[in-house]
C-alpha cells in the first residue's frame, strides 16, 4: 500500500476538507446519504456511522434510533459535534474518533454498520470489512456507498486520467466491485443483498450485505 493511504496522510486530507467538506461534497452526495439512511432504517435500532465526517448524515436519522459515530479526523468530529449541539440531536450516543479497521466495540453490539464514502479511502479495504462483520449481529446489514471503479469504457479512461487527483483527496478510483464480492465469498458469514447505482451519474453505488448467524 502507497504512502499516500496511511492512517496519518488520511487523517490530515479529511482535516483540511473540514471547513467546507459540506458545501463542496453536501448536495453532491445528498442521494446517496438518503439512501444509505433508508437501507439502514429497514432494520434500525442501534447504527454504527463509520466516516461520520461533519455528522451531515445524523439530522436524517429518524429519533427512534441510536446513532454511533466514528471517524479519523478529529476536525470533522468537532464540526458534527457542534451540529448536534445545534440540533438537539439525543438519539446520538456517542462520536468518537477511531480507525475503522480497529472498531472498540464487542462481537454484535450493532443492528446496522454505514460507510458512506468510506471503503475505498482505508488501507486495508478487506480488514475494515470484517471489522464491521464482527460488530453487527446476526441478521443485522452492513450498508456501504461508494464510488466503484467501471469495468471498461469511456468512465474507465476517465478515471485513470484522474486517479492522481483521486488520491490526493483519499479516494481510490481503480476500486472495483469484485474487491467487495471476493471479500465477501472468502469471509462467508454474509450474503450480498443489494447493489444498486446511486446519483451523481451512477458513479456510485449502494451495496448491502446481511450478517448470517453462522
Amino acid at each position: 500500500m502507497g504512502a499516500d493511504f496511511d492512517r496519518d496522510s488520511i487523517a490530515r486530507a479529511y482535516d483540511r476538507w473540514a471547513p467546507f467538506y459540506d458545501l463542496v461534497f453536501g448536495q453532491v452526495f445528498a442521494r446517496g446519504r438518503d439512501a444509505a439512511i433508508t437501507a439502514a432504517e429497514r432494520i434500525g435500532g442501534r447504527i454504527l456511522e463509520v466516516g461520520v465526517g461533519t455528522g451531515i448524515s445524523l439530522p436524517g436519522y429518524a429519533r427512534t434510533n441510536r446513532i454511533t459515530g466514528i471517524d479519523i479526523s478529529e476536525s470533522m468530529l468537532r464540526k458534527a459535534q457542534q451540529r448536534l449541539h445545534e440540533l438537539k440531536l439525543d438519539n446520538v450516543e456517542a462520536l468518537s474518533v477511531m480507525d475503522a479497521t480497529r472498531l472498540a466495540f464487542s462481537d454484535a453490539f450493532f443492528d446496522v454498520v454505514v460507510a458512506q464514502y468510506v471503503i475505498t479511502a482505508v488501507p486495508d479495504p478487506e480488514g475494515t470489512l470484517d471489522e464491521f462483520a464482527r460488530v453487527v449481529r446476526p441478521g443485522g446489514e452492513i450498508v456501504l456507498v461508494n464510488h466503484l471503479g467501471a469495468e471498461s469504457g469511456p468512465r474507465l479512461i476517465f478515471e485513470a486520467a484522474f486517479a492522481p487527483v483521486a488520491r490526493r483527496l483519499g479516494w481510490r478510483p481503480e476500486f472495483r466491485f469484485g474487491r467487495l464480492s471476493d471479500w465477501a465469498a472468502r469471509h462467508g458469514g454474509v450474503r450480498l443483498v443489494e447493489r444498486r447505482p446511486m446519483p451523481p451519474l451512477g458513479h456510485c453505488s449502494l451495496i448491502r450485505f446481511e450478517r448470517l448467524s453462522h
